[in-house]
């Protein structure tokens, strides 16, 4: 079975675009798994009205606000499907999608050095959001994927439900986002994902988006963020890469003091030569806010 889960919040008014795409789908054996990040909106009443409906599977569980990290975790502890897709409430699915990812998925599932594996994502216009890639099928890592074969843009990822189980999201501290390529990096430094050129999702970039707020999201939860691009910047296998994960290591941490590079283990040449960029960075994201003064947090 597939797991079709689907973080949300307040998305009653777009999320019946997704399900009516699940209801299009050639391949029915998949179960739609929602976590309902502390709606205030109708989403419960909707989802109810789909459940009613009984086309297919849907599970529902809404929890207090804590972020789309928090909300992934509690999806894979709930999930029963091998595959597990995340697909967004703002985005939908091609009606071939979950036809494809279960022949994919097959071909991958019994061997123990995958993850998963990736389709391409498109605009609703029908263009692809990742440039034409020189083949394609290609097994990489996460990282390689990006660094040696050069993949840009956003991909439909599905993994295996049981490596997502061993690599959870932080939920140590009060912040509520985490960058999802912490974990998706962190597996790839024993897994890999077969990714192949076929479209499957469909990807919309709203205004009450993350990646719409990416830049003030990160700002709001730095550990989370710096330990991303420390981790990334050692896991690189480039110089141009630990510098540009460097850079945005420095341009996130949320005071100008230096111990930030000695607690996450930033203190290579590497990390001394960003840090005035990552600086130079932080001080024009804090103007466009209207910020003159570092805000302090407590390290942890």
């Amino acid at each position: 079975m597939i797991t079709v889960f689907t973080p949300t919040y307040n998305r009653a008014y777009i999320l019946g675009k997704l399900y009516e795409s699940l209801c299009e789908q050639s391949y029915k054996d998949f179960e739609w798994l929602i976590i309902d990040d502390g709606s205030t909106d109708t989403t419960e009443s909707l989802v109810k009205s789909f459940q009613e409906k009984g086309l297919f599977s849907i599970s529902y569980f809404k929890q207090e606000n804590g972020g789309k990290h928090r909300a992934i975790n509690k999806g894979v502890r709930e999930a029963q499907g091998d595959a597990f897709f995340i697909v967004d409430s703002d985005d939908r699915l091609l009606p071939h999608a979950l036809e494809w990812v279960n022949q994919t998925f097959e071909s991958i599932k019994n061997d123990s050095k995958y993850a998963g594996i990736s389709g391409i994502r498109v605009y609703p216009n029908g263009q692809s959001i990742s440039p034409k890639w020189e083949k394609d099928i290609i097994d990489a890592s996460a990282i390689e994927i990006r660094e040696k074969y050069h993949v840009r843009g956003d991909l439909a990822e599905i993994y295996k439900t049981s490596v997502l189980s061993q690599y959870p999201f932080p939920e140590d501290n009060n912040e509520k986002f985490c960058l999802e390529s912490l974990v998706w990096n962190r597996i790839a430094q024993k897994y890999m994902l077969r990714y192949v050129y076929e479209p499957i999702y469909v990807g919309e970039y709203r205004p009450d988006g993350l990646t719409a707020k990416s830049v003030l999201i990160r700002q709001n939860s730095p550990i989370n963020t710096m330990t991303t691009y420390a981790e990334l910047s050692k896991y690189s296998s480039t110089l141009c890469n630990k510098i540009k994960s460097a850079i945005n290591f420095w341009r996130f941490a949320p005071s100008p003091k230096s111990q930030y590079g000695k607690h996450f283990g930033m203190c290579s040449l590497t990390s001394i030569i960003a840090r005035p960029a990552g600086k130079i960075m932080q001080i024009r994201d804090r103007k466009r806010r209207g910020l003159s003064k570092y805000v302090e947090i407590h390290e942890q």
